[in-house]
């Protein structure tokens, strides 16, 4: 800046207000804003964001906490997330906590001594001292796809519940009786709704359930799981005509293996998958699946967060459930 302001014969503090954006607060000329904008740039001035970060007290930058940042779900709430933050001067640090509480719990702590402004985690669930002392010492944080029921936060997350009970009730409607549920990890909040929302329709629907058509598998192990599981649900009384896979790469490994056990989608058994992979498009037969709203996920993470941030907000925690879309394809039949 100092190079700036000798060369155009104009004071440090006039260029500083120009660079960061805050000339026409400052009634400074636009044709004075114009002429320092074109300097800079042609010399390729970059802002020294630690010297920024120092005068301010934030450092722009937000950090971004996944289970797996390579599952697509994530992935895609992931790009939306960095797209907003962009729009609004900010970069997004990302890490995966590989559904492991410490790891979560590290990287926590490691972007916090790292000075990032405010954190957007889809967490654990098995970490809530981390969540509570993060609240308790007023850091700004977002919690998207998974919180804390028993304790209140800012948070994003879709209806489980209603998306898992409107497909089972499609699949009632469509005649068939001996519909599946298979999951995982029943600790996360989002697994339960997603049960309760599969049980509800078919108790509303039926009278009862029948616990044998409930399985639920190693998060790790599942797909060495899935085939034993399929061949135990296939010989049930009166056979099975329908699975309702609560995640997307449930779905993926099912489809493997039903059809490598030469079973008809969806002659025999109808597919319904919560949340979606490319490839459901383009299989035979396309995959019915729960879209979950992925960019609005992120869009309203980054927003609430730099409302907390830059003091916006009132001091109620931001609390958004968003609906979910069946998107109907050929695996339920008709």
């Amino acid at each position: 800046m100092k190079d700036i302001a000798k060369a155009l014969n104009l004071s440090k503090t006039t260029i500083s207000m120009v660079l960061n954006n805050r000339g026409d607060e400052n009634n400074i000329s636009r044709k004075t804003q114009q002429k320092i904008l074109e300097y800079a740039k042609k010399h390729n001035y970059v802002p020294n964001q630690l010297a920024r970060s120092l005068r301010t007290g934030k450092s722009e930058t937000i950090g971004l906490i996944m289970p797996n940042i390579s599952n697509l779900f994530y992935a895609e709430i992931a790009s939306y997330i960095e797209e907003k933050a962009e729009e609004q001067g900010y970069t997004v640090i990302f890490s995966s906590s590989h559904e492991n509480p410490k790891i979560e719990q590290k990287l926590i702590r490691s972007m916090v001594n790292r000075q990032v402004d405010g954190l957007i985690i889809a967490s654990t669930q098995g970490n809530l001292e981390d969540i509570r002392l993060l609240k308790n010492n007023n850091f700004p944080l977002v919690l998207i796809d998974r919180h804390y029921p028993e304790y209140s936060t800012n948070f994003i997350v879709v209806n489980n519940y209603e998306g898992t009970k409107n497909a089972t009730k499609h699949l009632i409607n469509l005649g068939r009786r001996k519909i599946a549920f298979i999951s995982v990890r029943l600790e996360l909040d989002a697994m339960r709704q997603r049960l309760l929302g599969y049980e509800d329709a078919m108790n509303e629907c039926f009278g009862n359930i029948e616990n044998k058509l409930i399985k639920i598998l190693d998060h790790k192990g599942y797909r060495k799981e899935m085939r034993p599981i399929l061949e135990e649900l296939l010989k049930l009384d009166q056979g099975l005509d329908a699975i309702v896979f609560a995640t997307h790469y449930l779905t993926a490994s099912g489809i493997g293996e039903l059809k490598n056990i030469g079973v008809k989608v969806p002659k025999e058994v109808a597919i319904v998958s919560f949340d979606e992979m490319s490839a459901f498009d383009i299989v035979d037969p396309p995959i019915t699946y729960i879209m979950q709203p992925s960019e609005e996920i992120g869009t309203l993470a980054v927003e609430v967060l730099l409302d907390v941030i830059n003091g916006k907000n009132n001091k109620e925690d931001q609390k958004v459930v968003l609906g979910t879309k069946l998107v109907v394809r050929k695996s339920c039949g008709t």
